[in-house]
């Protein structure tokens, strides 16, 4: 639905973005997260053709942004970070004006204005002069105006900036339940909104691409490993010959101040054994009162991905020392 291939941005002699790529699929959520200033707002602008690249391409439904603007600006809804808005218009006839320059026929335009409405919580303020709405409800109106023509692939640029934590949640659920529909691209520098709504992210820093693809494949790639907390009843020694079975086991590391009559570890490996695991231990009588896997969580991949500094150990860290 959406390809981006190499995409350069040049101001000058600064890089805004370079050698950008990456896709999304139809129906899918894909979150744009990156530092203020990273190249998210000049790609998104790129993507709705309001801004040429330097080098590289963009294409949208199978057409390019470049040299079929038109065709790319009829199949796309786009959300600006400050919506153009007229104030002094009702939310309804602001949409009927909108699906008429977006080239709404006038037989489909109550039927599609009628759909951004309900689609987007504004049944019922259809006829409020929009000045007078909540910085929630304008953001509402926004979306409207970027769905009421039936776009294939939605643009959302910071579609939650500024928003209170109602707000957030109302608008969040909102473009989640857009997906399948449209192909929604959303950039946000708010790590929340993409764990909680992108099916895929990718990162971007200083112009480009640090990362992409699904959280979980995000997290995984930062860590290197899976490691898992244990705690269980047994004898040491016995545990960590048993152990010793796993072919794939990196390194096992012990707490030494367990509850009473318990041991507790952590053990990491680089493929999934958790299974394995816990199968070993039961089948061989080790009593296992927990097993939890601890993993970099996605702020710790964010600021892995987006500075040089290094991130703090995986979350759920046992305070262990060697035996």
């Amino acid at each position: 639905m959406i390809q981006v291939e190499h995409l350069t941005k040049v101001y000058g002699t600064t890089v805004a973005l370079r050698d950008v790529s990456f896709s999304a699929a139809s129906g899918e959520i894909l979150g744009l997260l990156g530092p203020n200033g990273a190249g998210k707002t000049t790609t998104m602008r790129i993507l709705a053709g309001y801004l040429p690249a330097t080098s590289g391409t963009a294409s949208i439904a199978g057409y390019e942004v470049h040299t079929d603007p038109m065709a790319v600006r009829q199949r796309i809804g786009y959300l600006p970070e400050n919506p153009p808005l007229y104030t002094e218009m009702t939310v309804a006839g602001y949409l009927h004006f909108v699906a008429r320059i977006k080239g709404v026929s006038a037989g489909d335009r109550p039927q599609r204005v009628e759909y951004a409405l309900k689609s987007c919580g504004l049944w019922d303020r259809q006829q409020t002069i929009i000045r007078k709405l909540s910085k929630g409800y304008r953001q509402r109106v926004g979306i409207a105006q970027a769905i009421v023509h039936d776009p294939p692939a939605i643009i959302l640029d910071e579609p939650t900036v500024g928003l209170d934590p109602r707000q957030i949640i109302e608008v969040r659920n909102l473009i989640k339940n857009l997906a399948g529909q449209h192909t929604v691209i959303l950039s946000t520098h708010i790590l929340a909104e993409v764990s909680m709504t992108c099916d895929r992210a990718v990162i971007i820093n200083k112009g480009e691409v640090a990362g992409i693809g699904q959280l979980d494949e995000l997290l995984q790639r930062l860590s290197g490993s899976y490691t898992y907390d244990l705690e269980l009843v047994g004898d040491r020694p016995q545990i960590a010959s048993l152990l010793q079975r796993l072919s794939n086991l990196q390194q096992i590391t012990w707490d030494n101040s367990p509850p009473q009559g318990r041991q507790q570890l952590r053990v990491s490996s680089p493929a999934e054994i958790g299974a394995d695991l816990a199968s070993l231990l039961v089948q061989n009588g080790v009593q296992l009162f927990e097993m939890r896997r601890s993993r970099a969580n996605l702020e710790e991949v964010f600021l892995k991905l987006t500075t040089d500094e290094p991130t703090a150990e995986p979350s759920n860290e046992l305070e262990a020392a060697d035996a």
